[in-house]
């Protein structure tokens, strides 16, 4: 008898996401040359309620995934354009936690131990039961489910090591927030220090809103940014008539944060006079409008910031030592993004969520080369240039996770100072002398393992996790290398 036909469902979806949570049925992806058992299989499960996409060979199997993500691939090893195990490998080069299951009726160890390798989660041999199969279909689909909650969990965890927006778990970032959290409640004068890129403007904003200042203005001016004469103005605004131009009395920035916080980028372009204003600004806490006669009181908190060595300028007689000592009352120095490199892949997974939502793009993952080469790389413009990195990979990028190929050059040269997660085939050579292979694989093991769980905090089950390991497995290899 044979087998009935079933009617094509639409696909892909309208909207070319990732799956998710809450993404109606689960999405199955059959590829199969026999005609009759692809029927087949689709009505056992879409019986089941999933939605099924089926596949004639090797090569539709491929269009149909770069049409739209699935939960699950089914493939037969054996088709006539295309091996099973080659659909498995571009599959999970575009989704690395896509679960798979293998059929064949050839059993054979060697293409068994390919398609485990590459990730297949089962490997069925024809004929089999199809309750059997229903069964090893649910248990993938549920265990991809309970990984995307552990997904969304640890996003949720990773909000408790963001501060007033600012992004950081390493030592020397917690203790910025927690010296921020100190003197926020004060009216002292504070200097944020740091390389361009770091943040300044972020810390002195988190200064006023955990502040008792938080309902008054916050403004910001880069005093770098203006001439003399028109920062002079900005800062302190100006009487009509004060000079050519100045058609009506204009408040100053000092008078619109009145009760709130001034922000003081780049206060070492300040030239010398600019210096002496500010200077009395500070002291008497009163200031005159360019051009005004009458004294205005200054109700205001001065965050001041600056990415030069203001000791060195004060040495070389161009910035005023008692306006340092004015402005240095609580100095907060940021550090530089190398110098914090376990907060990189926090801060590129931020910059991600933004940019693919921002871009409609189902760019969901970093991959595990992409990230070894982020954190090994120097980051000269700091967040600001990492940020600028993972906008254009995003951009760039086809696949649903950000590739090698998406980043810029000058990123990509850092693969030749190191080693980084190489495809098989790509694989160092053997050496001449030959090597202990079962030790080298052990060494990998260990310190890919205690990579895991120092960046995890020694949480176990989030370790296991970054592997893509279950944490039973993760328990016992732990044990094994005497890892805490």
């Amino acid at each position: 008898m044979s087998a009935p036909k079933v009617a094509s469902q639409p696909w892909p979806p309208a909207q070319n996401e990732a799956p998710s949570l809450d993404a109606g049925p689960k999405r199955i992806l059959v590829a199969d040359d026999e005609r009759s058992l692809r029927e087949l299989l689709a009505i056992v499960l879409r019986r089941e309620g999933y939605d099924v996409q089926l596949a004639e060979s090797g090569d539709t199997a491929l269009a149909a995934l770069k049409r739209g993500p699935v939960d699950l691939l089914i493939s037969d090893i054996k088709m006539p354009d295309m091996s099973g195990v080659e659909v498995l490998r571009a599959a999970k080069a575009s989704d690395a936690s896509l679960p798979a299951i293998m059929m064949t009726a050839y059993a054979s160890t060697e293409t068994a131990v390919e398609a485990m390798r590459l990730g297949a989660c089962d490997y069925l041999i024809k004929p089999f039961d199809l309750d059997e199969l229903k069964l090893k279909v649910r248990e993938k689909l549920d265990a991809r489910q309970l990984r995307q909650e552990n997904v969304l969990l640890k996003r949720a965890l990773n909000k408790s090591h963001i501060f007033a927006g600012i992004i950081g778990r390493s030592a020397s970032m917690l203790a910025v927030f927690d010296l921020v959290e100190s003197v926020a409640k004060t009216t002292s004068t504070v200097l944020v220090t740091g390389e361009s890129g770091t943040g300044k403007e972020l810390i002195a904003r988190a200064l006023h809103f955990h502040s008792l200042r938080r309902d008054r203005p916050f403004v910001a001016l880069n005093c770098g940014a203006l001439p003399e004469t028109l920062l002079e103005s900005e800062l302190f605004g100006h009487m009509r008539g004060a000079f050519t131009g100045a058609e009506t009395t204009k408040k100053g920035l000092v008078e619109i944060a009145e009760g709130g916080t001034i922000f003081l980028d780049e206060i070492g372009e300040m030239t010398p006079m600019m210096q002496v204003k500010l200077l009395r600004v500070l002291q008497e806490r009163r200031f005159r409008r360019v051009g005004g006669l009458d004294e205005i009181e200054a109700n205001i908190r001065v965050v001041a910031a600056t990415n030069q060595d203001l000791p060195k300028l004060v040495a070389d007689g161009r910035f005023r030592e008692d306006l340092y000592y004015r402005i240095n009352v609580i100095p907060v120095q940021l550090p530089a993004l190398r110098e914090r490199r376990e907060d990189i892949p926090l801060i590129a997974e931020h910059f991600l969520a933004k940019y693919r939502v921002q871009m409609g793009k189902p760019v969901a993952a970093i991959s595990g080369a992409v990230m070894v080469l982020l954190e090994r790389y120097d980051w000269p413009g700091n967040i600001r240039e990492l940020e600028n990195v993972i906008e254009r990979a995003v951009a760039l990028e086809r696949t649903p996770t950000i590739l090698v190929e998406s980043l810029p050059a000058q990123i990509r040269a850092t693969m030749a100072s190191g080693p980084v997660p190489v495809a098989e085939d790509d694989a160092p050579e053997l050496p001449s002398g030959g090597f202990d292979l079962e030790r080298h694989v052990q060494s990998v093991e260990r310190r890919y393992l205690a990579q895991a769980l120092e960046r995890a905090g020694g949480v176990q089950v989030r370790a296991a996790e970054l592997l893509g390991m279950s944490f039973r497995s993760f328990r016992y290899y732990a044990k094994k290398y005497n890892l805490k």
